[in-house]
């Protein structure tokens, strides 16, 4: 990566910032606006280059590749000429022919050793899972029992009781639009299930409840079979129907929450190795910076946390498209690799039968920051993945069982992307943005990470960490050691900005698969 920077404070200014990411790239990225007229990087810009957008440093004929990263973005529209704005008006979508060469480049891992692994403080569960929060949930079946759910929740709050539990972070309700009308043989119903289940095992759960309607295309009572699960002061199920209706429904439901807190509040925070942190990345309102700064950055504490025996999970699959073949490269396995290619297939055909384009991805939002094509968000999403070795790829919402860097297959839409991460178990989760998301998740805390430092300013009650000094001098390596230390502090209980402000509740969404009946 070649800055060209400003010079020292005091001394006449100089020209604007821009990047070149790559040797063989034929376009920098501004730092700083670009007005006409001003050099950079030997070049006359010919149009104004807003922060974080793309200008041409040689003549790239119509039809060839525009390059950065050392990756093709896109194709030229027509002729595009040095010093020209490159962006959606002459830089084209088309798919890219990949090289996967399934795990030729699996890097070794240098772990440390247990003993000098780093540590945190969380509560520690009867299979020996540790969360990083002390939740009681109140789940749902359906969305005809979302009201009941909410309504419990807040009589809880209301009561006032919960503050003589101070170990329980709180009690959630965690309700859908879904959950009838749909095909109880088919995926609708398996996702759901898995989803709801998955919240359920969270190990930032310490005790939740289940309520349904009744009638419901998505039967309780098939979740338990099919789980072999029982009632136990922890794991509770109730319907509106078998209740005898909503008031004596929220009764009986606050009713068990009251017994589920004296439980929870049992449990209090003890050492636990980095190794039991799962950590889910996500990024979200990116911008031309976000591959620059912010997700690189995390990809050094993904390294870290791996090193130290954690688990990363990286997701959004529409998000990966064209930067695919980075990752089977680094797959443990041909097996490995090849499955992730698999899930690949399925969304180019799903997009397909449905009148779209993978590059209906990037959003309008992401386009304004900078970003041109698919191609061009997917290789500076994938970064958030650090360098370690790719150990496993999984279904939306399974529980992720293996060690190390690991991806899970789930649409782009931050909330229910992260919806399955938690169901596989994510404990953490870290969430860069460059435009400014406002997210927020529970059970599991969420930590922001802005890529710019005029959203950091911006939006400083939402934002956990700054990476945009990055662009003034910082090493990715020190952001990223600074990112590691924080997930540590916000995982033994620092509350995140997202938690401070409350977000959280509405932020469960599962992804809905299959027809609508």
């Amino acid at each position: 990566m070649n800055l060209i920077t400003r010079p020292p404070a005091g001394q006449p200014a100089g020209p604007p910032r821009v990047l070149k990411l790559s040797p063989s790239d034929n376009v920098v990225v501004a730092v700083d606006p670009v007005d006409p007229a001003m050099v950079v990087a030997g070049v006359a810009a010919q149009a104004r280059i807003p922060r974080g957008h793309k200008m041409a440093i040689t003549r790239i004929a119509s039809g060839e590749p525009v390059r950065k990263y050392g990756q093709v973005i896109g194709y030229a529209g027509g002729d595009i000429e040095p010093g020209q704005h490159v962006h959606t008006h002459n830089c084209l979508f088309a798919s890219v022919a990949l090289d996967y060469a399934h795990a030729s480049a699996a890097p070794d891992t240098a772990f440390v050793a247990p003993e000098a692994r780093a540590t945190f403080e969380g509560f520690r569960r009867d299979n020996g899972k540790f969360g990083t929060r002390n939740y009681v949930g109140i789940l749902t079946s359906v969305n005809c029992s979302a009201s009941v759910a909410k309504f419990m929740a807040e009589e809880v709050r209301r009561s006032g009781i919960l503050a003589d539990y101070p170990n329980v972070d709180g009690v959630i309700a965690l309700t859908h639009g879904t959950g009838c009308g749909i095909d109880y043989a088919g995926p609708a119903f398996e996702v759901l299930k898995r989803t709801t289940w998955g919240y359920a095992c969270n190990p930032n759960m310490a005790a939740v409840l289940v309520v349904g309607l009744g009638c419901e295309g998505f039967q309780i009572a098939k979740m338990k079979e099919a789980y072999g699960l029982s009632e136990s002061d922890v794991f509770r199920t109730m319907t509106i129907q078998d209740m005898g209706g909503t008031r004596k429904t929220v009764a009986a439901g606050v009713d068990a929450v009251r017994g589920m807190l004296e439980i929870a509040n049992t449990k209090t925070r003890e050492t636990a190795p980095a190794s039991e942190l799962m950590l889910a990345l996500q990024c979200g309102g990116s911008d031309g910076y976000s591959g620059i700064t912010a997700n690189p950055a995390l990809g050094h504490a993904v390294d870290r946390l791996v090193a130290h025996g954690g688990t990363a999970i990286l997701s959004e699959t529409p998000e990966i498209y064209g930067a695919e073949h980075l990752l089977t490269r680094r797959a443990v396995s041909r097996e490995v690799g090849e499955k992730l290619i698999g899930i690949i297939r399925w969304w180019e055909e799903y997009t397909a039968r449905a009148n779209q384009s993978m590059d209906n991805n990037p959003s309008p939002g992401n386009k304004a920051g900078g970003l041109t094509t698919i191609l061009e968000k997917s290789l500076g999403a994938a970064a958030k993945g650090g360098s370690t070795a790719l150990t496993g790829v999984y279904g939306y919402a399974e529980p992720v069982t293996g060690k190390g860097f690991v991806f899970m297959d789930t649409p782009g839409y931050d909330p229910v992307s992260a919806t399955g991460q938690v169901a596989g178990g994510a404990n953490l989760l870290a969430f860069t943005t460059g435009r400014g998301s406002a997210y927020g998740c529970k059970p599991t805390p969420s930590v922001k990470l802005a890529t710019n430092s005029d959203i950091y300013r911006r939006m400083i009650d939402d934002m956990d960490i700054n990476c945009g000094d990055v662009l003034d001098g910082a090493s990715l390596e020190a952001k990223g050691e600074e990112i590691f230390e924080c997930l540590l502090r916000v995982a033994s209980g620092e509350r995140s900005k997202s938690e401070q402000l409350g977000y959280g509740d509405a932020e469960f969404v599962p992804w809905q698969l299959g027809a609508t009946m």
